[in-house]
């Protein structure tokens, strides 16, 4: 059972991630946040010690959400190529979560903080890296079961895979392109047909 500070925590990470995912991480604010869920500057202060602990705790909360969202309703299918594709099709759906009506947070903290350096840098370079080798691990599996061939390399599979889903993100968030989820699908059986059986 929660208690009621944490639940509040909760409540105010929530708020911290839709706005995150709008104007980044460096916009938030604790003076702001603090007015927009009703709070004190104080009582907000009393759950974050710093902006940059804000901005951890929202990095930590979105890697749950992707978690929830993309990972586990995933690992639900076969191993091998179904499980690859379930991955990336909610990758896909991922930037449409409700918890980010920017867009997806991680590809915004991306490009804000790759030429910084510290805690939050670190945290989304952290993530982004362990997302890399789960990705290659599936790919390794579809190989293992037979669904890629045995000279497919993985970590160029997630690689381009990632490639794929950033090149839709910019093509559907920056250009609006009406077509980019159909291109991005067509583009990921392109690279699952170059490496299948």
């Amino acid at each position: 059972m929660m208690t009621k500070g944490a639940t509040t925590r909760d409540r105010i990470v929530g708020h911290a991630l839709a706005l995150a995912s709008v104007d980044g991480l460096e916009a938030l604010s604790l003076g702001e946040l603090a007015n927009d869920v009703g709070m004190s500057k104080s009582g907000l202060f009393a759950h974050f010690r710093s902006k940059e602990a804000l901005q951890l705790d929202v990095l930590n909360a979105a890697v749950e959400n992707f978690r929830r969202g993309v990972i586990v309703p995933a690992l639900a299918e076969p191993r091998g190529a179904p499980r690859v594709r379930a991955l990336f099709s909610r990758w896909l759906e991922w930037e449409r979560s409700d918890s980010m009506p920017g867009g997806c947070v991680f590809v915004h903290a991306a490009f804000e903080w790759d030429d910084r350096t510290g805690p939050v840098r670190e945290a989304i370079a952290a993530f982004q890296r362990e997302w890399l080798e789960f990705l290659a691990g599936a790919a390794q599996r579809a190989i293992d079961e037979g669904h890629f061939h045995r000279g497919s390399n993985p970590e160029q599979f997630a690689f381009q895979m990632l490639g794929i889903v950033l090149a839709y993100y910019w093509a559907k968030r920056l250009l609006r392109d009406p077509q980019a989820k159909h291109k991005a699908i067509d583009a990921f059986t392109a690279l699952v047909e170059g490496v299948r059986c």
